[in-house]
Formats: C-alpha cells, sequence, structure tokens
C-alpha cells in the first residue's frame, strides 16, 4: 500500500501574528523536502488562508508527529489538518515519487485495467 498525507494548514489568527516564525517554518519545511518526506508544499491562494503539504514515506502516526514539530504549531499560530490517502490510481509521471507499483499506473486515455 502507498500513501500520501495532505496537511492543510490553517493559521490560527493572522498572517502578521504568524510571520515572527516564517523562517523557522521555512526551515522545518527545506528540513523534510531534502529528507524526501515533502515532495511539495505551498501557500493557499489567498496566503491568509494558510498553507499546504503534500507528504510520503511515513505513516499517519509519524506524520502526526511531524506536524505537531512544526514552529507554526508550537508557537499556537497554526494547526493542521491531516488527510490520508491510499493512492489507488497515479499518473505515470508521478509513480516514482508516490512510489506505486505498475497496477496502479493510469496513463493519460487508459482505459481501467
Amino acid at each position: 500500500m502507498s500513501t500520501l498525507h495532505i496537511l492543510r494548514l490553517r493559521y490560527r489568527g493572522t498572517e502578521e501574528e504568524a510571520a515572527p516564525h516564517v523562517p523557522a517554518h521555512a526551515a522545518y519545511l527545506d528540513r523534510h523536502h531534502r529528507a524526501g518526506t515533502f515532495p511539495a508544499s505551498g501557500q493557499t491562494v489567498p496566503s491568509e488562508h494558510g498553507g499546504a503539504i503534500i507528504a510520503r514515506g511515513t505513516d499517519r502516526a509519524e506524520i502526526e508527529k511531524i506536524a505537531e514539530n512544526d514552529p507554526f504549531v508550537c508557537a499556537g499560530v497554526a494547526e493542521y489538518e491531516i488527510i490520508t490517502v491510499d493512492v489507488g490510481r497515479v499518473h505515470p509521471a508521478l509513480a516514482g515519487l508516490v512510489g506505486v507499483g505498475p497496477s496502479r499506473v493510469r496513463a493519460p486515455g487508459e482505459p481501467p485495467g
């Protein structure tokens, strides 16, 4: 089974209240991107809603620990909603990133197998 986690970051207050913690949050993101746990992250549009992260390579309990250690969360200025997904189908370009076998890869326009 290949799982991904969608981490939806929501500010508990304003962006201005979170601003002093941005450098530590950016270092946190960089650390997890380098480790390969976060293949993608970014701010929402509009930015005052927070951000989102796609995480892989770990189970739900570990991703909860990782989220709890975000400097935004530690400072009380943000919180996460975590959605765990058992990947059933994936585009060929993402198969290696997601870590699924050939039975789950679906090319655009390909009929279900």
